[in-house]
């Protein structure tokens, strides 16, 4: 182990914990607004970060730029075209939310639908935290964090061991940190970090282009530039990780139902003061997805002409740094990894929580009769936070025998979890007949005809593309049983804001801006730009 290295990363961590503590040490958690939304108080700098970093987590960072590594650019669709779905999202979905004053996504389906619904999907919601976002955050890690520092080789442990320790610490960290700080400690932990990925964004593609270049970074740039130039290409093939088509279809779909619907994303917009501060916030997001590029993919393609033969690819973003950094920036690095994952634990830790306490523990004690306190949900909240963090280290290191890429095993379980509520929620506000059956048997239908595709009858169609035909048969299930036995009252959305919900006046400047850019950078990085043959 450098010991200098190892320095830096506990001053830099240490750093940022001090900060995010001044900042709340005044705003005592003494309700579950507090815990779960700040009292509605954040401005639109924090709701940004909050935003990018409960993204950006130690899984993209390291499975993204595995697959560059292993492929080519066409993964970075995946955050490019975040930018489109977050701009909608800020447009249609954030206004509808503010007004109906919901603290879970689910709340909404229990307005449009019925509480049934709600508490469906809340467990759907709480599967998928416990199983496959907390332990994947984890894992990645534990991953980075070993790569850097080679724990394994100083405890003298083989790497499965050496990933279970370094799962179990990181988890009692995170679970700490959101039950002693709130969201408003997690907020503020994600903009400081936020500020710190970029600077290591910047600074390792340069220490890598020197190294690449002998000493030249402008050499090594020009090595990337012009060999093995098929990593360059962002217009992925049939055969390759994300195939443009996708973009398309079920893409374009799961990324409207991360910044749409997902909690532990939402609920980071619904602690916004208005609806123009949380838009500005999405906006300051969207500009983060685009330059997060440098820390995302750059990585993987400098890597491609750097190292060969990894028997553990996901490892490539870690070995990269140890090889081409000074150890001042491998410490800094490692720590802008480690907050990586704790941000986006946090942020789960807390969002599940909240789903638990509000939509499940709360009903069931209201029907018990026995009045209880704030004081009671609290204590319940943050055991439950202690439950799903003890869940998740136990899962985490399994997921070392994931199989085809450690990025496409999230995604296939997202599938799971995220496109069946998605669906029930945009019908839910395209239509105002169809009834809580319809979304009962949506949720049924598409699960489970996802499971048998994907394990028992896998078709020769990817997976994003299936997930894209579910969803139009789906939605097409669900029209007909609201044609056959429609709502006999309309659903009318009934007004219940608790902030401002004035749109922001240049919202529509910026996503124009924003738009451009993606569309640019699409560009630049296919056969008409960089990727030439």
């Amino acid at each position: 182990m450098d010991w200098l290295s190892f320095t830096v990363f506990l001053v830099f961590f240490a750093f940022t914990a001090f900060l995010a503590w001044r900042k709340t040490r005044r705003h005592k958690i003494k309700t579950v607004s507090s815990l779960f939304l700040a009292n509605r108080s954040l401005n639109f700098i924090m709701i940004g970060g909050a935003l990018l970093f409960s993204n950006i987590n130690t899984a993209t960072i390291i499975g993204e730029n595995e697959l560059v590594y292993t492929n080519n650019m066409s993964v970075m669709a995946w955050g490019l075209t975040s930018v489109l779905a977050m701009l909608v999202v800020s447009e249609l979905f954030m206004p509808i939310y503010l007004k109906t004053g919901i603290t879970t996504t689910p709340d909404y389906l229990e307005a449009r639908y019925d509480k049934s619904t709600k508490t469906i999907v809340t467990v759907i919601f709480l599967v998928s935290y416990v199983v496959n976002l907390l332990p994947s955050v984890l894992y990645t890690g534990a991953v980075a964090f070993n790569g850097l520092f080679k724990l394994s080789d100083v405890w003298h442990l083989d790497y499965w061991a050496s990933l279970w320790i370094i799962i179990w610490l990181m988890g009692l960290a995170g679970c700490l940190y959101a039950v002693l700080g709130g969201i408003r400690a997690i907020a503020i932990s994600d903009t400081l970090l936020g500020i710190g990925i970029f600077i290591g964004g910047i600074a390792l593609p340069y220490f890598g282009f020197r190294y690449l270049g002998h000493g030249d970074w402008h050499q090594g740039l020009e090595k990337v530039l012009t060999a093995k130039t098929g990593h360059l290409n962002s217009i992925g093939g049939k055969n390759d990780a994300v195939p443009f088509s996708t973009l398309f279809t079920g893409m374009l779909l799961m990324n409207l139902y991360y910044w749409g619907t997902e909690q532990y994303i939402v609920q980071q917009v619904l602690a916004s003061k208005d609806l123009a501060t949380c838009q500005k916030g999405i906006a300051v997001a969207c500009f983060g997805k685009i330059l997060s590029i440098l820390m995302l993919n750059v990585p993987g393609l400098i890597a491609v002409h750097l190292l060969s033969g990894l028997d553990n690819t996901a490892s490539v973003f870690p070995a990269l740094i140890r090889l081409t950094s000074p150890p001042y920036l491998i410490g800094y690095l490692a720590a802008i990894v480690f907050g990586a994952s704790l941000t986006t634990f946090n942020a789960g830790i807390n969002s599940a929580s909240t789903l638990f306490t509000l939509n499940i523990y709360k009903p069931w004690r209201e029907k018990k009769g026995p009045s209880f306190t704030e004081r009671d949900l609290l204590r319940v909240a943050k055991r439950f936070e202690l439950l799903a963090c003890f869940c998740a280290v136990m899962i985490a290191p399994f997921i070392f025998f994931a199989k085809d890429g450690f990025y496409n095993y999230i995604q296939r379980v997202n599938g799971f979890f995220s496109l069946p509520i998605f669906t029930i929620i945009l019908i839910g506000f395209l239509t105002k007949r169809v009834p809580p059956i319809a979304a009962k048997a949506g949720l049924l239908f598409f699960t489970f005809s996802y499971a048998i595709l994907e394990t028992v009858w896998p078709l020769k169609i990817h997976f994003l593309h299936l997930l894209a035909i579910l969803f139009i048969i789906t939605c097409v299930i669900m029209l007909i049983i609201g044609r056959i036995k429609p709502l006999t009252v309309p659903y009318r959305q009934e007004l219940a804001n608790l902030v401002p919900i004035h749109p922001w006046k240049h919202r529509y400047v910026f996503s124009i801006i924003l738009i451009l850019l993606m569309l640019g950078i699409f560009f630049l990085f296919s056969p008409l730009g960089l990727a030439k043959a």
